[in-house]
C-alpha cells in the first residue's frame, strides 16, 4: 500500500510538470554549411550550452550545404517533424525568408544567428553588424596603403547577408579613399582553396600590380595570401584583412602574415541563439543560461529576452590580443 501511495505521488508530481521539464525539447540547427571554420566553431559552441550537456534540449543539426533549397527542405523535415523551434543560419538573405514563413505559420519560433534574412518575421535575431565589419577591414587596408594603390576584394556567396553587407560596407570605406582603385571583385565562397585559385589567377593576370588584399572571412584572406607566397612573393608586405577570428587568422596577424581580422563570437552567436529559443518556447520566465550574457552584459544586454535583434560587439585583432583571443577559443569561453 506504502508502495502505490509513493508511485501515485510521483505520477502525480511528473503530470505537474511542464511538458518542457518532461521530456527534451527539439530544437533544429539549420546551417548554411559545415566546410567553413566559423560555423563548424558555431556549432561545437552550441552544443556545449548548458541546456544541451544537461540533456534538457536536444539539438539536430543540418548541414544546408551551400544550397538554399536544401534549406528550405530541411525546414520542411522540422516542420512535419513538430520541432520546437529552428535556429537558423542562411545562406541566402532572399530564399531563406520562405522557410521562416513556413515556420512560421507552423507557429514554430525560428531565432536568426550569424546571417540574416529579409523580412520582419524571425522571432528574434542574435550576431554581428557585418556592415560595421566591412567598413572597419577596407579602411584598415586603405590606411596601410596610405591612400594610394590597388585592391582586390574576395568576397563570400553571392547573395548571402554576410556578403551583401561586408561589401556594402567595403564600399563606404573605400569611397573615401579616391586613390584606392578596386582591380578585381569576385566571390570565394568563403573557401580557402577557392581563394588560393582566384589570387593565383590575379597575380598572373595582373603582374606587380596588386597592392592590398580584402578577405571578406579569414579563411579567403588568408588563401589569398597564400597564392602571393606561391608567387614568392612576401605575404607580409601586401596589407590584408579578414573577419571571423578562426585559430589560423588570429595566429596569422599575430606573425604579421595578415595585417588585421576582426573576431565575430561565435559561442554568443550560438548560445545565444538557443537562450532566445528557450525563451520562446519557455515563456518570459526563462531565465538564459549561457554566460555569454553576462560577457556582453553593457554591450548586448538580456533585457527579457524580449528584443527582436541582438548585436554581438567585433574585437579587432591584433597582434597584442592574439593570445587571449586562442585562449578564448581554446577554453570554449
Amino acid at each position: 500500500m506504502q508502495r502505490f501511495k509513493l508511485g501515485a505521488a510521483a505520477l502525480l508530481c511528473a503530470l505537474a510538470l511542464p511538458a518542457w521539464a518532461a521530456q527534451p525539447l527539439r530544437i533544429g540547427a539549420a546551417v548554411y554549411g559545415l566546410k567553413g571554420e566559423f560555423m563548424q566553431m558555431w556549432v561545437d559552441a552550441l552544443k556545449q550550452h548548458p541546456a544541451v550537456k544537461d540533456g534538457s534540449v536536444r539539438i539536430t543539426v543540418f548541414d544546408g550545404r551551400y544550397d538554399a533549397l536544401t534549406q528550405n527542405n530541411q525546414f520542411d523535415t522540422m516542420i512535419t517533424q513538430k520541432y520546437d523551434a529552428i535556429l537558423f543560419v542562411p545562406i541566402d538573405i532572399a530564399a531563406g525568408a520562405e522557410a521562416v514563413a513556413k515556420a512560421v505559420r507552423a507557429k514554430i519560433p525560428v531565432i536568426g544567428s550569424n546571417t540574416r534574412v529579409k523580412g520582419d518575421q524571425l522571432t528574434a535575431y542574435i550576431g554581428n553588424n557585418d556592415t560595421v565589419a566591412g567598413e572597419l577591414q577596407a579602411e584598415a587596408v586603405a590606411k596601410a596603403l596610405k591612400g594610394k594603390g590597388n585592391v582586390v576584394i574576395m568576397e563570400g556567396p553571392i547573395g548571402q547577408s554576410a556578403q551583401l553587407e561586408r561589401s556594402a560596407g567595403n564600399q563606404k570605406a573605400l569611397a573615401r579613399y579616391p586613390g584606392i582603385k578596386v582591380l578585381e571583385r569576385k566571390p570565394a565562397n568563403w573557401s580557402r582553396a577557392e581563394a588560393l585559385t582566384l589570387m593565383e589567377n590575379w597575380l598572373t593576370a595582373r603582374p606587380g600590380q596588386i597592392n592590398g588584399l580584402i578577405g571578406q572571412n579569414d579563411d579567403i584572406a588568408l588563401g589569398g595570401l597564400e597564392a602571393v607566397r606561391g608567387k614568392g612573393l612576401d605575404p607580409a608586405k601586401m596589407p590584408a584583412s579578414g573577419i571571423d577570428g578562426i585559430r589560423d587568422g588570429i595566429l596569422a596577424v599575430k606573425n604579421g602574415t595578415l595585417m588585421v581580422s576582426f573576431f565575430q563570437d561565435a559561442k554568443a552567436q550560438a548560445q545565444g541563439a538557443l537562450d532566445l529559443a528557450l525563451r520562446a518556447v519557455r515563456g518570459p520566465a526563462y531565465q538564459p543560461r549561457s554566460d555569454i550574457w553576462r560577457e556582453y552584459a553593457k554591450t548586448m544586454p538580456w533585457a527579457g529576452g524580449a528584443a527582436k535583434r541582438y548585436d554581438v560587439p567585433w574585437t579587432t585583432i591584433t597582434p597584442a590580443n592574439a593570445d587571449a583571443l586562442l585562449a578564448k577559443l581554446k577554453s570554449g569561453a
